[in-house]
This record gives C-alpha cells, structure tokens and sequence, in this order.
C-alpha cells in the first residue's frame, strides 16, 4: 500500500500570525486594554473619584464586557487606582532615564525623580487627587503603602541607589515620607507654574541632608566611646 503523502502545511497570513502571537501573549492584551480603561475612566474620576460606575463606564468604553473587566479589576476600582500608579511610575522612569542623572548631585537626583512623577500626573491632577483621596481611607491602607513603596523604590533605583543593607529601608522610608507630603501640597498649589511645590520640596530635603549630616557627625563623636562604639553601624560595617 502506497504511504500517504502528510498534508502540505497551511500558510499563514502576516496578518494572521500577527494576529496568533497577539494571542499568545494575553499579558500584552490585558495591559492594553487596562490603558483603554484607564485613558476612559480619568476624565470621569475628576468629578465623581474613581466608582464601580466610572469603572463600568469606562470599561464600555473600551469595548469590554462585564466578565472581562472583572477579570482586569478583580479588586475594581481600586485595581483601576493600582494600575494607574504602576503607569505613572513606569513614565516617569523612562522620563528619568532619558535625564543624565549620574551628572547630578543625589539630592538634585532625588528632586528630578519626585517632580517628574508628580509631571506624569499633571495632565490629570484632579484625578490623582480622586484617586489619592481613595487611597486614604483605613480600607485602603495596605494597597496604599504598596503603591507608595514602590513609587518611591523606582525613584531611588533610578538615582542609582544600590544599597542591600538597612539604609536600603531606611532611603525608601524617608523618601516615602518626602514624597508625600510633597504630593499634598502638590494638589493645593497654585503658584505660577506650580513653583511653591518645587520650594517646598527643595526644603523638605535639605532637612532630610541636615538630619543625615547631624547623623553622621554623632556616629563619629559617639564612636570614642566604647560603650557607644557600635552606635549606628549597618550589619554590613560590623
């Protein structure tokens, strides 16, 4: 009996592989989709904060059905709040990058890093005040400092911090607390070109400069006492 001969292999179209890997690559698709909800939702948020209704809303706008949009925002409108922090810290990183950071000085690094998250939001600064004010409420509290450790973390890492040991908590806490209440007077200034939120930053860190050299210089005075000796030492210096 004569073999058979196996089929000839489709082609595919380029249209239709590109179709095919877009479909292999659902993370891809979710992530595009969120921004369609998240570019639909914003313009809502500035009047009545980030809702189950603005959510909908912003998901029939997007072209997605009830299931679908559970499934993006299984938290709703604050898995909406959560994705729109994880963006602005992504566009602010690649706004940082494109600065010659290495060329500054650490606090100028720092100031360069705050600022332009706070520019990423401008173009929605109501609604990030919403979505900050959500995020205030005691339910909220633990996705709130995630969102505000991870901001504050790509800031550092883009400064070019590459500590491991206790000041690596210590940065990001300090940092977390400057940015802040930097942020809150960010949402109340309407200075010419937003001028006092730049001041106030500018002095919220040399505060934080002063307080690191008056740590230093008690490190040093405090380091002639025995009893003292071990004062401030991270576990890497011991």
């Amino acid at each position: 009996m004569a073999e058979k001969t196996p089929p000839k292999k489709k082609k595919i179209a380029p249209e239709e592989e590109k179709a095919a890997r877009i479909e292999s690559t659902p993370g891809e698709d979710d992530a595009i989709l969120k921004e369609k909800v998240l570019e639909a939702a914003l313009p809502d948020a500035v009047f009545d904060g980030f809702t189950d209704k603005v959510l909908a809303k912003a998901g029939k706008a997007a072209g997605l059905d009830q299931d679908a949009l559970a499934r993006l925002f299984p938290e709703g409108p604050v898995s909406l709040i959560e994705f729109y922090s994880h963006a602005a810290d992504a566009e602010m990183e690649e706004r940082l990058a494109a600065m010659e950071l290495p060329k500054m000085k650490i606090r100028e690094r720092i100031a360069a890093a705050v600022l332009a998250r706070l520019s990423v939001l401008k173009p929605h600064k109501e609604a990030a005040r919403r979505a900050a004010a959500t995020l205030s409420l005691p339910m909220h509290a633990g996705t709130a400092a995630r969102l505000l450790y991870r901001s504050v973390d790509a800031m550092w890492r883009a400064a070019g911090d590459t500590s491991t040991d206790f000041n690596f908590y210590t940065k990001r806490g300090i940092l977390a607390g400057v940015y802040g209440a930097t942020l809150l007077r960010w949402f109340n200034d309407s200075s010419p070109d937003e001028s006092a939120t730049g001041d106030f930053l500018a002095a919220r860190i040399e505060n934080v400069m002063q307080f690191e050299k008056f740590k230093a210089e008690a490190k040093k005075a405090l380091a002639k006492f025995p009893a003292f000796g071990d004062w401030g030492k991270t576990k890497a210096d011991k």
